[in-house]
């Protein structure tokens, strides 16, 4: 991504990041945002938050941290290993809302892989495409 790339200011970003879309002329860093290095990461933690910011006050409740424990992280680990499971989903979700190519999200799978596929390839002969 190129440093004259148009980025959403601090509103733009929290409104995309929970479901806006952005103009056309950022559709470029949408792309690397939603399908470029550590963009996995970033939907997890962009999906976690507003939960965490709903369990927060239940650590203030008077009790022992074993008691606060159990009122919170029962709520939050599923929580999260949702937001982990469903990230593609997500983000492909977020790259079609674009009007961009819901498979980017493979992209960087598919570049780091491509030595393992042109070996089999050069070894099998090339896949079916049944």
């Amino acid at each position: 991504m190129s440093s004259d790339t148009p980025r959403p200011g601090l509103l733009q970003y929290i409104a995309y990041s929970y479901g806006r879309t952005l103009p056309p002329s950022m559709r470029d860093w949408v792309a690397n945002d939603l399908a470029g290095k550590g963009a996995g990461r970033r939907m997890i933690v962009r999906a976690t938050i507003p939960c965490i910011i709903l369990l927060v006050p239940l650590l203030f409740i008077p009790t022992t941290w074993d008691v606060r424990a159990s009122m919170t992280l029962p709520i939050l680990i599923p929580f999260v290993y949702f937001a982990v499971a469903l990230s593609k989903v997500y983000r492909r979700h977020r790259l079609s809302q674009h009007g961009l190519d819901p498979n980017l999200v493979e992209k960087l799978g598919r570049e780091r892989d491509a030595h393992i596929h042109r070996a089999y390839e050069e070894r099998y002969g090339p896949r079916n495409s049944d």
